[in-house]
């Protein structure tokens, strides 16, 4: 593992050195056999397949020198599994020294959505790679790493994102490119810090990844592919009923913005989701099941959850999720809001609201966190009702924040949004 590991970090380091310097801003290429290559996946491939042996003598040469380094050191400074990360990920960090800190720090701003499922061997040395690599470019956000891949959403300065965007392709564990990632406007200001760890799951879906694996994903759909087939379902109507278009976010996503007659689950988080399955497998016995989500990961497991309990007769997935869809149909068949995951708590591409005021039913799809101490619930309440003094997720947390004062102890019991709510509904 540990020849593997120096393996890819000297194949990162030899590729970073056919850069083409003389190329203008923001254009990457790379000259190496004195050939041109444009994309990642060209220099990648050439490289593997032409510079074999130097890059086993690299790996060879690097790997020694630390063994002779561990050889020569006392026993009380051995390294531990993780202390020469710092080391092991110099070569992934992007040279930042001709670009101002005003440049990383200030200017219009956007946030980026991504993931990619593959096989990491040290998802620690990545996470440390992902930390230093945000802090050094002042990004904020979350990043998930496990030995299934990586997914994360992060916000900084276009060129901060920019940066970012061309170290992940040039990581080859992860062999993106741009496509890969989804933009939207934003920055740093979007999240309250940064957040990177090594977990079980890149989504947390509550299922071992090694019992379903992403690999036993349903057919992706470019989004021109989902746009027909939703159009196919709208056009028959009420005679259509042999497919389920599936939005497998959660309510609060789902009900501020969905997909024109889609069947959205009433669960509060994606790890319910395969009780949700287990408990409506009649739903979609012999259908044809059409799943997406926000950006495409978590139908990558929820499609594969489903198709392995071998009920439905087919199932696909949209393709980069909600937002790449948007990106191409802004007027399609997506309407309302994009519920997102940070400070935004939604982005719009039309003017369509779907959802009402929590208090007098007004159209109204602006979330605000629960004025209620304590309370993570979202709320949807109009500028007329919070004017007086509506502010809460329901009545119980209302009168509960009225009886609250700093020195009061905070109410476990759970209020009317949970309370109310089947964990796992049945649809029939």
């Amino acid at each position: 593992r540990c020849f593997t590991f120096f393996h890819l970090q000297s194949f990162a380091a030899f590729v970073a050195s056919k850069t083409d310097s003389s190329q203008e801003d923001g254009v990457t290429s790379w000259c190496c056999c004195s050939q041109t290559f444009n994309e990642h996946s060209a220099i990648h491939k050439h490289v593997a397949r032409t510079h074999n042996a130097e890059l086993q003598q690299l790996t060879q040469a690097t790997y020694e020198r630390l063994l002779m380094q561990l050889e020569e050191a006392p026993e009380t400074q051995q390294p531990n599994k993780h202390q020469t990360e710092a080391v092991d990920i110099s070569a992934w960090i992007p040279d930042v020294s001709h670009i101002s800190e005003e440049q990383l720090k200030n200017g219009p701003g956007k946030v980026l959505l991504y993931y990619r499922y593959c096989e990491v061997e040290d998802p620690h040395a990545i996470c440390a790679w992902q930390k230093a690599l945000c802090e050094k470019l002042h990004l904020t956000g979350k990043v998930r790493v496990a030995t299934e891949g990586i997914n994360g959403t992060v916000g900084g300065t276009n060129v901060a994102a920019d940066i970012y965007i061309n170290a992940m392709h040039s990581h080859p564990v992860f062999k993106m490119d741009k496509e890969d990632f989804k933009t939207s406007d934003g920055g740093a200001e979007c999240f309250t810090d940064l957040k990177v760890g090594v977990y079980k799951e890149i989504v947390p879906m509550g299922v071992d990844p090694d019992v379903i694996s992403y690999q036993l994903a349903g057919v992706h759909l470019e989004p021109e592919e989902f746009h027909k087939e939703v159009e196919a379902l709208l056009a028959k109507g009420d005679l259509c009923s042999d497919t389920i278009l599936l939005d497998c976010r959660n309510f609060y996503e789902s009900k501020i913005g969905q997909f024109t007659r889609c069947l959205a689950p009433n669960i509060r988080k994606f790890s319910y989701f395969p009780d949700y399955v287990d408990q409506n497998l009649e739903l979609f016995r012999d259908k044809k099941v059409l799943m997406y989500c926000t950006g495409g990961i978590r139908c990558e497991r929820g499609s594969a959850y489903l198709r392995s309990k071998d009920v439905c007769k087919e199932v696909y997935q949209l393709k980069g999720g909600i937002h790449k869809y948007l990106e191409r149909f802004p007027e399609g068949f997506y309407r309302g809001k994009l519920f997102v995951f940070d400070e935004r708590y939604a982005i719009s591409s039309n003017n369509d609201v779907i959802s009402g005021c929590r208090y007098c039913g007004c159209p109204w799809d602006l979330y605000e966190l629960c004025s209620t101490r304590f309370c993570c619930q979202l709320v949807l309440s109009c500028p007329s009702c919070r004017q007086d003094g509506h502010t809460a997720c329901c009545p119980t947390c209302q009168t509960k924040g009225q009886a609250q004062g700093e020195a009061t102890k905070h109410h476990k019991e759970e209020c009317e949004c949970t309370d109310g709510r089947p964990r796992i509904p049945q649809d029939v």
